[in-house]
């Protein structure tokens, strides 16, 4: 993927539909271990809950799915909320709908678009952020030209990540793949072909 979508932080939004209560807990998850103590975590903060559904994502191909119906009808819980953060192109994401029952049946039909629903409506509420893939790329210049080429690449809307401070100056940016040749040209005419650039692996980060 060129790019996806991950919580921006954790948090809570809740709905009310014929009396019952859907609380969605919304996290960022590095890894499976992550989503699943997230998981753990709101069992134990409701246990007087009818139902802790879930569903997560891990892995920026979406390498890493699973979902919970925990007691509902099969089908209806865990899968709509799964396709509701495939849908949004969301990854390294866990979600809980934790679910109060409040007397009255909401059908199969109906319990797919509460707990489908109450996800996009926290991505909506709670905030993503957008995290694109990046060349790595690392620009070795001397001293001298390495404060005016810092501002300039900050200037253009490069993404710088790091700078190191030895007998040269090395500059880490993050590259749109598409960019790398436009960028090896700009940097020499900068630097009168004083810079030294690598390329490196794959990452991503924020827009």
């Amino acid at each position: 993927m060129e790019q996806y979508r991950t919580p921006a932080r954790e948090g809570v939004h809740e709905i009310e539909i014929k009396r019952s209560r859907f609380l969605c807990t919304l996290a960022p998850a590095a890894t499976e271990q992550e989503a699943q103590e997230v998981i753990q975590r709101l069992r134990k903060q409701h246990p007087g809950a009818n139902h802790n559904c879930f569903a997560y994502v891990i892995g920026a191909d979406g390498g890493v799915q699973k979902a919970s119906d925990d007691g509902e009808p099969g089908g209806t819980a865990g899968v709509p909320m799964l396709q509701m953060l495939l849908r949004r192109d969301v990854r390294y994401a866990v979600a809980v709908v934790t679910r109060y029952f409040g007397g009255t049946q909401l059908g199969a039909g109906g319990l797919m678009r509460a707990y489908g629903g109450v996800v996009g409506e926290a991505l909506d509420v709670l905030g993503t952020v957008t995290r694109r893939r990046f060349r790595l790329a690392t620009v070795t210049v001397d001293h001298q030209r390495a404060g005016k080429l810092e501002n300039d690449l900050r200037a253009t809307g490069r993404a710088v990540r790091e700078v190191r401070y030895a007998e040269a100056v090395t500059i880490e940016v993050g590259l749109p793949e598409a960019d790398v040749d436009a960028f090896r040209g700009w940097l020499a005419d900068t630097t009168a072909g004083a810079a030294v650039l690598v390329l490196g692996g794959e990452a991503y980060g924020e827009v």
